[in-house]
């Protein structure tokens, strides 16, 4: 027996203005989540990109290529439900943060991350007045409480969609400060990656890169920029 497979149903995409925000239509009908919600947006071009995936689909419906359409069920069904919480997940990485484990050799490497790293965390301790403290070695190092609690109430100041968004921009990377810094605009999605790979870009250099590590990589990459165009998209109108 032949697997289903969810087709194309409808012939126009349009969007419109709805109460608490902006809706897709297919046709005529309300786009809804998984759960059948409403799928309302915050903004007009966030609707509109989603509208834009819709419209790309052919015959049959392939939700790989949908993220934004994705990343607003998520927001909807699985964030809204539980803010809190994923607010304090967050935070935990922001006690055991990248940025805060460094190299104990080769010198190369340890001035490597010195060089991208550290400028990151002057910002972090400027900006969002949360100072991490540094440890070389793999040994955990405990933060400070006051800087955490800085670090969760920054967070928690994020409505639903920039919580969704910055969710992918901290997890991938592995660092609070490198999401923080992408919404705020202190660095772009690609270079969170770039400063995020420092230590595997070095054993690359060493060893080599295989195929598998080389996809595993642009997906990260890949999964990094849709979650920053979300908080753009999110942010506007």
């Amino acid at each position: 027996m032949s697997e289903w497979k969810a087709r194309r149903f409808w012939k126009t995409v349009s969007t419109h203005p709805a109460a608490g925000g902006w809706e897709v239509r297919l046709d005529d009908r309300q786009l809804r989540t998984p759960a059948k919600n409403p799928l309302i947006l915050p903004t007009e071009e966030l609707a509109q990109a989603i509208a834009a995936e819709w419209q790309a689909q052919e015959a049959e419906i392939l939700p790989h290529t949908m993220p934004l359409t994705r990343a607003a069920n998520s927001a909807l069904e699985k964030v809204a439900p539980q803010f809190e919480a994923v607010a304090d997940m967050l935070t935990e990485y922001g006690a055991t943060d990248l940025l805060s484990y460094r190299a104990t050799e080769p010198e190369v490497l340890i001035q490597r991350q010195a060089d991208s790293w550290d400028p990151l965390v002057d910002w972090a301790a400027i900006e969002l007045r949360a100072p991490l403290r540094i440890t070389h070695g793999v040994i955990p190092i405990d933060q400070d409480p006051a800087a955490l609690q800085r670090l969760r109430a920054e967070v928690a100041a994020l409505d639903l969609w920039g919580l969704t968004a910055l969710h992918d921009l901290v997890t991938v990377p592995g660092s609070l400060v490198l999401g923080l810094a992408v919404i705020r605009g202190r660095i772009t999605g690609a270079e969170a990656h770039r400063i995020a790979r420092i230590d595997e870009e070095f054993q690359i250099e060493r060893w080599g890169e295989d195929e598998e590590a080389r996809e595993a990589a642009q997906g990260r990459l890949v999964a990094i920029e849709w979650a920053e165009r979300l908080w753009h998209l999110s942010r506007r109108g």
